[in-house]
C-alpha cells in the first residue's frame, strides 16, 4: 500500500526563493482591440486576471496536494498585449525552506484562465498555448560551491569514545556527509577531552598537514570536561562569529537546549576549523545549517571574492 506524505523540509534553512513563470494565451486581433478600447462585456479582464493570479499563488497548497504552505513575500503579475497573443508573466518570492516555482506556475495558469473566461464570449477560438517556468533561484541548488578538491579531517573528541566505553556515531555521520559533498576525508581521529591534546592536533592538521577543513564533534557543551571551544580559540587566528550564530540559531529552532552549545568556528592559516556538537542529531543539524554555503570560505581565502 502506498504511503502519502509531503517532502520533509524541516532540515532545510530559510533562503530567499524566487521563481518566474510565463503563460501565453493566443487570441484574435479583434479581441485585443476590444481589451484596449474597454469593450469587453465582462468589464476589465486585465485587472481581474491579475487579482486571480495573486489569489491563486496564495492558495497553491490547496490546489496542488504535495505543495507546502509557503509564506509568500511578493507576488507580481504582469500582462502584456501583443499582436495576436496575451502574455502573462508572474514573479513570486519567499524566504522559506522550499521553492516557489509552483506558486509562480499556478499564478500564471490562473491568470490565463481568468482571461479565457472573460474573453470567451467574444473569442471562442482562444488557446492557452504554453505555461512554463523561466527562472528559479534560491536554495542549495543555486549554490555553486563544490567540495571537490578539498581535504578534510574529522576529530571525535570524547573521553568515553576514546576510552572504548561508548561507540562513535557522530564522527561516522560527519565522514558520510563530507563525502557526499565530494570532500576527501584524509584524517579521522578519536581524542580525549583534553585541551592540550586537542590544541596540538588542530595545529598539526592546519600547519603541517595543510588540511583544508577540520571538523570536530564533541566537547562543545558546559560539562567540566567540555573543552573543545577553549582549545579551538587558542588555535584560530580569525573567528567566524556569523557561522557560529547560524549553527546555534538552526539548532535552537529544532531543539531548545541547542542554546547551550558553545561551538567555535574560525580560520588558522588556510584551514577552516568548525566545532560541532557530539550528538548524531547535532552533527546532522550543523551540516544542514552551514553546508555547502560555508565552502565559499575557501574562495574568499584565495582572494577570489563573491560572484
Amino acid at each position: 500500500m502506498n504511503s502519502y506524505a509531503t517532502r520533509d523540509v524541516s532540515t532545510k534553512s530559510n533562503t530567499l526563493r524566487t521563481a518566474k513563470a510565463i503563460a501565453v494565451l493566443r487570441v484574435l486581433p479583434v479581441t485585443l482591440e476590444a481589451i484596449r478600447t474597454g469593450n469587453v462585456p465582462k468589464a476589465d479582464p486585465i485587472g481581474v486576471a491579475k487579482v486571480a493570479g495573486i489569489q491563486s499563488a496564495k492558495n497553491t497548497s490547496l490546489l496542488i496536494p504535495y505543495c507546502h504552505q509557503v509564506p509568500l513575500d511578493f507576488i507580481g503579475v504582469d500582462i502584456e498585449l501583443g499582436a495576436d497573443a496575451i502574455t502573462v508573466t508572474t514573479t513570486v518570492k519567499a524566504i522559506w525552506k522550499t521553492g516557489v516555482e509552483m506558486e509562480a506556475l499556478v499564478a500564471a495558469s490562473t491568470s490565463a484562465l481568468a482571461l479565457y473566461d472573460m474573453l470567451k464570449i467574444i473569442d471562442s477560438g482562444m488557446e492557452i498555448v504554453s505555461v512554463r517556468l523561466v527562472e528559479k533561484k534560491g536554495g542549495k541548488s543555486s549554490i555553486k560551491e563544490s567540495g571537490e578538491g578539498l581535504t578534510a579531517a574529522v576529530l571525535v573528541l570524547s573521553d568515553s569514545v576514546s576510552g572504548g566505553r561508548t561507540e562513535d556515531q557522530s564522527g561516522k555521520v560527519l565522514v558520510e556527509k563530507l563525502k557526499a559533498l565530494r570532500i576527501h576525508v584524509s584524517r579521522f581521529k578519536i581524542l580525549p577531552d583534553d585541551c592540550g591534546t586537542i590544541e596540538k592536533e588542530l595545529k598539526n592538521l592546519a600547519d603541517n598537514e595543510k588540511v583544508d577543513l577540520i571538523v570536530t564533534t564533541g566537547g562543545t557543551g558546559i560539562s567540566p570536561r567540555d573543552v573543545t571551544p577553549e582549545a579551538t580559540l587558542t588555535v584560530i587566528e580569525r573567528r567566524l562569529e556569523g557561522v557560529e550564530e547560524t549553527l546555534r540559531n538552526f539548532g535552537q529552532n529544532r531543539l531548545p537546549t541547542a542554546m547551550l552549545s558553545r561551538v567555535v568556528v574560525g580560520i588558522r592559516g588556510k584551514s577552516l576549523i568548525v566545532n560541532l556538537p557530539g550528538s548524531k542529531g547535532g552533527v546532522e543539524d550543523g551540516m544542514n545549517a552551514i553546508f555547502p554555503s560555508i565552502l565559499h570560505t575557501f574562495r574568499m581565502m584565495k582572494g577570489e571574492g563573491h560572484d
